[in-house]
Parts: structure tokens; sequence; C-alpha cells
């Protein structure tokens, strides 16, 4: 495959464009400008850290070392989750309700894939898994984070609403039921809206790397359509999950609505 080089220059060419995007905030009062270049300062940062140790990893492949640097991208990954949300659970609860679900649905997905889907051997192969569950792990993240967020904001905004209801005789999944539904909505949302549009608005980014690399496009077609298929149901069951596990934890053993379990992140 013929795969031109990037120079250090073309890279800070491309950065210039993200200085000039921080400079455009601060003339128009975004007060975005700091989030802007320490965004692009770790995106350098840690690409070029998991670029190195990627580099090591396929050169001396080993379960132990793949296992490692998975959990550390689980463990990012659901602190993100707990952190974008406005109201999240107190204590453990607040890390273990996304990440659990996260956990369950994305490396159950990955192994499949690795072992059924493709069929690589060893199914550990850095060069596959690693990339398939970065994927997984960040949509998932996404979806999940999204639907709590929409779960908890929504049940402190029309905690009355859902007190009437058990007052009335309703069980707590009753009571709660249209919120869970619009919660595991509003997760799918952002998936759904990418495979509609994959290659017809947009080209998704695994399909346009392989394209850039020198793969056959029909090839990299295929990838993509597997890629996408893993994510949204990846995204789809972790969802799920996760939003009825936070809907439980909204209610005690005698079905009481215990709003205190959130706090305000």
């Amino acid at each position: 495959m013929n795969v031109i080089p990037l120079t250090p220059t073309d890279l800070g060419l491309a950065a210039s464009l993200l200085v000039a995007l921080a400079l455009l905030s601060i003339r128009m009062h975004l007060n975005l400008a700091k989030q802007i270049m320490v965004a692009g300062l770790r995106t350098t940062v840690q690409l070029l850290l998991i670029g190195l140790i990627l580099t090591s990893l396929f050169k001396h492949v080993h379960l132990g070392w793949l296992t490692a640097i998975a959990m550390v991208m689980f463990l990012v990954a659901g602190h993100e989750v707990m952190g974008r949300q406005k109201r999240r659970f107190v204590g453990l609860w607040g890390f273990s309700v996304g990440a659990s679900s996260m956990f369950i649905s994305s490396f159950s997905i990955t192994i499949f894939a690795l072992n059924v889907t493709i069929g690589i051997k060893p199914w550990y192969e850095p060069q596959y898994a690693i990339p398939l569950l970065g994927m997984l792990l960040g949509n998932t993240m996404t979806g999940i984070a999204i639907a709590l967020d929409r779960l908890t904001q929504t049940s402190w905004q029309q905690r009355t609403v859902i007190e009437a209801r058990l007052m009335l005789g309703q069980e707590w999944k009753e009571a709660i039921g249209d919120i869970q539904r619009e919660s595991i909505r509003s997760g799918l949302i952002p998936i759904l809206n990418a495979m509609a549009v994959a290659g017809l608005v947009s080209l998704p980014g695994m399909m346009t790397g392989q394209i850039l690399a020198g793969s056959p496009p029909l090839e990299a077609v295929k990838y993509q359509i597997l890629i996408m298929f893993l994510i949204s149901s990846g995204t789809g069951f972790g969802t799920i999950a996760a939003v009825r596990t936070g809907a439980r934890r909204l209610f005690d053993d005698r079905q009481r609505l215990r709003l205190d379990r959130l706090k305000t992140g």
C-alpha cells in the first residue's frame, strides 16, 4: 500500500487551523479558547502515546499487555460517562452504572467479532482488538452518557409526576417507564443518525482511514459496515442496560423515589 507520510510541518499546518478557531472564539467572547487548545494538546499527546504503545505491542503480541491497555481504556471511558452527567448517582454507583453496562456490551461484542465474525488467530491480535474495542467503547460511552443524563435530569424535573403515579398504585417500572424509553431513544439517536447518513452525507472514519492507507474501497466499505453494526448493537445493549439499572437505583425496596441518591456534577 502506498501511504503518504506526514511530517511535523504537515501536522503543524493543521494545528494552525485549531489556533485560528481559538482566536476567533476569543473575539466572539465564547469562553472556549482554553478548552479548544487543551483539547488539541490532549489529542496530540494521547494519540502519540498510544501510537508508541501500539507500535511496541504489535511487535510483541501478549494477552497480558492487551488486557492492561483495554482496562485503562475502560476506566477512562467509565470516568468520562460519569463526568458528562449534570446529575449523577452518589458514590460508587456514579461510576458503576455506566461502566458496568459499557464493560458487558463493548467487551462481549468485541470478543464476538474477533472470534466469530473476523476469525483472527490469535483472537487478541492487537491490530484488530484495540481499534475494535476503542471504537465500541467510544460510541457506547457517548450513548450511555446521553441516556443516563436524560434519565436523571428528567426524573428530577418530573419528580412530582413520578411520586403521584406511585401514590396512585403504580409500580416503579410503570411510574418511570416513559422516562426510561425516552432516555434510551436519546442514547441511540447519535449512532442511528450516523448509520442513516453513512455513505451519503459522511464517509465514516475507519473507511476513510483504510482508503487513505491504500485499501481497496469495497474492502474498506465491508469493514465499515461490520463496524457500524457492531457499534450500533453495542451502544443499544449498553444503553438499555445502563438506563434500566439506573432507573432501578432511583427507587428503594419500598418503591419510593430516592432522588437523594443523585448529586449535581
